[in-house]
């Protein structure tokens, strides 16, 4: 199967070929003509299997086929001429900054020969340059519920004309305490739409929040080729606190690669770069106290190879989406051992191989046990002389 054979229209095609793709992925095998096809759907998907795309692709192409005068609604400027405003249709909603911004950034590559426009929404910045965009007409909006709330309340955003919404990552959504949000939000949306749900995992409440906005949905369900714990190379080095630094400085300046390094700690982050810095390895560090700002320039220097090291908390990594992402070091240990499976999850992504380094010290070698109960898998054992 190819993105051609998927009938996607030649404006998109063009731009996905562009980017190098031929091949769908398959969440986006099953899920694009579904959503073409205009009824609901239920999505149950890790990310890194390319589901954006899924939902994508699909209001792109919607977009474009139904753009005329109806897309289009009369308003009054500031000085009472009639202007032309373009009323928003669809609809994406997303529990974290750094997904909008990813998710963003994927609507532009797939439509960057369409001529739709679309907005970016979330809060932790100044409102004014999300404002100015909304006053200028945008086709599609990217948002999270709490910014989107707000501007609703300042009448900045109007949901009447929606005809598409995404729930992406539903689960995480409930994680963060934004159902209540999405509740009050999901009354202001027309009756008559198209709704695309996503979620990796299905607990109760997550269940019944879909249940009460799909209507008769295709449940498109991929279960991975391959788990992360069998496209990553894991390996631990029992090593005393004392000597993790000069553990992870030696083995950064072995290795040129870009490396994503796990810290429990948003003062253990800090440090750890620092470190890093004082060493001579290019390294930024990102946590919760960081502001939104200092947060995306670390994270497109990251992409952009400009430092080699990012150092995270696991809250802060939730929005790092990285394909060619081959090392993960866990410098601590998480708490729980499902943790440990998200963070080596950055690596080993859509069909590639990675690698997992874990350091271990005394009192955590319990937690080494949980995991490798959890995974099902030993973990590779190495030795480190300081």
């Amino acid at each position: 199967m190819t993105f051609r054979e998927l009938e996607i229209a030649e404006p998109i095609l063009k731009a996905i070929c562009e980017k190098g793709y031929e091949k769908p992925t398959p969440i986006q095998e099953k899920g694009i003509p579904v959503a073409l096809g205009g009824g609901d759907m239920l999505g149950i998907a890790q990310t890194g299997t390319g589901k954006t795309a899924t939902f994508a692709i699909p209001i792109l192409q919607h977009l474009l086929a139904d753009r005329s005068e109806e897309n289009r609604s009369e308003t009054r400027g500031n000085k009472g001429r009639l202007v032309e405003r373009r009323a928003i249709k669809a609809l994406i909603l997303t529990p974290t900054r750094e997904l909008a911004i990813q998710i963003g950034e994927n609507i532009a590559d797939y439509g960057k020969y369409t001529g739709i426009r679309y907005a970016i929404i979330f809060g932790g910045v100044k409102q004014g340059p999300q404002t100015d965009l909304l006053q200028a007409g945008v086709d599609i909006l990217v948002a999270t519920p709490g910014r989107l709330l707000d501007l609703i309340r300042q009448g900045y955003v109007d949901l009447s004309s929606i005809t598409h919404f995404v729930l992406d990552e539903a689960d995480r959504m409930l994680d963060m305490g934004f159902i209540a949000d999405i509740r009050r939000l999901l009354p202001m949306l027309p009756t008559k739409r198209q709704t695309l749900f996503f979620s990796a995992t299905m607990p109760k409440d997550i269940v019944n929040l879909s249940r009460s906005i799909l209507s008769t949905p295709t449940r498109v369900e991929v279960t991975p080729v391959s788990s992360a714990v069998d496209t990553v190379e894991q390996c631990v080095y029992f090593v005393e606190k004392p000597e993790k630094k000069k553990l992870l400085v030696s083995l950064l300046k072995q290795e040129k690669k870009s490396v994503l390094v796990f810290s429990r700690t948003k003062h253990g982050a800090d440090n750890i770069s620092r470190l890093l810095k004082k060493s001579g390895i290019k390294s930024e560090a990102i946590h919760g106290d960081k502001s939104q700002g200092q947060r995306q320039r670390a994270l497109s220097n990251f992409k952009a190879g400009a430092i080699r090291v990012m150092v995270a908390t696991d809250i802060a990594a939730r929005g790092i989406d990285i394909q060619e992402l081959e090392i993960v070091i866990n410098y601590d240990l998480p708490d729980v051992a499902e943790t440990y499976v998200h963070r080596i999850g950055r690596t080993g992504r859509a069909g590639h191989f990675g690698t997992a380094v874990t350091f271990c010290s005394e009192e955590e070698q319990a937690k080494i046990r949980e995991i490798q109960v959890l995974t099902g898998k030993k973990i590779n054992r190495l030795s480190f002389q300081a």
